[in-house]
């Protein structure tokens, strides 16, 4: 996708040898900087820090720490290890855990003095993999905004979004955001209506940056403003990423999305969610069973922003004696779920067509 109108992706591999790219999420959108990961500390901190975030982006990050790894110490110990310190800096997103035994899996019967350029080309593999992936996914769910579209007759389709499932979450094209950018390159007018999604805002801070760059239409409203939307006609359907999905359809994703599905169902209005066939986790009966991250209370009680001197800061919004819980993540019924965005198609997040793709 675009910065500044220039193409970009959220990670790439440094031309001169040194490392792997990202673009620093934390700085957004006040400032576009990049951050040059040279060893696997290097790459476990940006997952764990949120310098990098959304599911996709995550595992294939780990695939590139993994081949960091591999750069200084190709043995098997260095190999287990590496995959141990990685699995640990988020534990809700089931991609990490994928990307890391397809690493392992790969690399394991390779002799030794191979696995460092393999480990590289690997990575890359499943970069390139993700984003060919997303693009599919864009355009089966072209097909569902179409669809709205043409019951518009000419008018916008508005979209609701949460969180941040697009370009910056992936390596490209995004999850959520894949129909919709895949939307208006077919001329399909559209408005989106971006869920700041607190604590750490990534809807405000990401989803309207992107938007924004790609010439998207959208506004901004608080996460609690969704269901008045719906109530009132304002929204035509939700399109949001998972973080999880278990065997039985329920979907994980950033904290707040229950409460939106709540409100699509009671208004009579779709709720979709667009993921990868790589999120799915068959191992998992139920989403009751998914760990579910609780990060720093300090997220809730601050709150960061840009001053007038141009300086980003954070300042407290809550009493210093008030205690805060900041669960990352919630899971949503399948039962509210209308459908199931993959690569390979939509699929009914209750039917046996899901369970087929295990």
């Amino acid at each position: 996708m675009l910065i500044d109108g220039k193409k970009r992706t959220a990670i790439w591999p440094d031309p001169n040898g040194e490392g792997v790219f990202i673009i620093d999420q934390t700085r957004l959108p006040h400032a576009v900087e990049t951050v040059l990961l040279r060893e696997l500390a290097d790459a476990a901190r940006a997952i764990r820090d949120m310098q990098v975030r959304g599911a996709p982006l995550i595992g294939v990050t780990a695939a590139y720490g993994m081949a960091l790894a591999m750069r200084a110490d190709q043995s098997d110990e260095t190999m287990s290890k590496a995959a141990e310190i990685l699995r640990a800096t988020r534990p809700t997103a089931v991609n990490l855990a994928w990307a890391l035994a397809r690493m392992t899996t790969f690399l394991g019967p390779m002799p030794e003095p191979l696995r460092r350029d393999a480990a590289f080309a690997f990575a890359k593999h499943l970069a390139e993999k993700d984003v060919a992936c997303n693009e599919a996914i864009g355009e089966h769910g072209l097909a569902l905004i179409r669809a709205a579209a043409e019951k518009r007759r000419g008018q916008p389709v508005r979209i609701l979004t949460h969180c941040n499932a697009g370009w910056l979450a992936t390596v490209d094209w995004g999850t959520a955001t894949a129909p919709i950018y895949k939307a208006q390159a077919a001329g399909i007018p559209l408005h989106v209506f971006v869920d700041e999604t607190r604590p750490r805002n990534q809807g405000a801070s990401l989803t309207a940056f992107e938007l924004g760059q790609q010439k998207v239409p959208h506004t901004l409203i608080v996460d609690n403003a969704g269901g008045h939307l719906m109530q009132r006609g304002e929204i035509d359907l939700a399109l949001v990423g998972a973080d999880r999905i278990a065997a039985n359809g329920d979907v994980c994703n950033k904290i707040g999305t229950y409460l939106k599905a709540l409100a699509a169902r009671d208004c009579g209005l779709p709720f979709y969610v667009a993921a990868p066939v790589s999120t799915l986790d068959f191992a998992l009966a139920e989403g009751g069973l998914i760990p579910i991250e609780e990060r720093a209370p300090d997220e809730v009680t601050f709150i960061s922003g840009l001053a007038d001197s141009g300086e980003v800061i954070q300042v407290r919004i809550a009493p210093r004696d008030t205690q805060a819980r900041n669960p990352g993540f919630d899971v949503t019924p399948a039962r509210l779920v209308s459908g199931i965005i993959t690569e390979k198609g939509v699929f009914d997040a209750r039917g046996q067509a899901l369970a087929a793709l295990a």
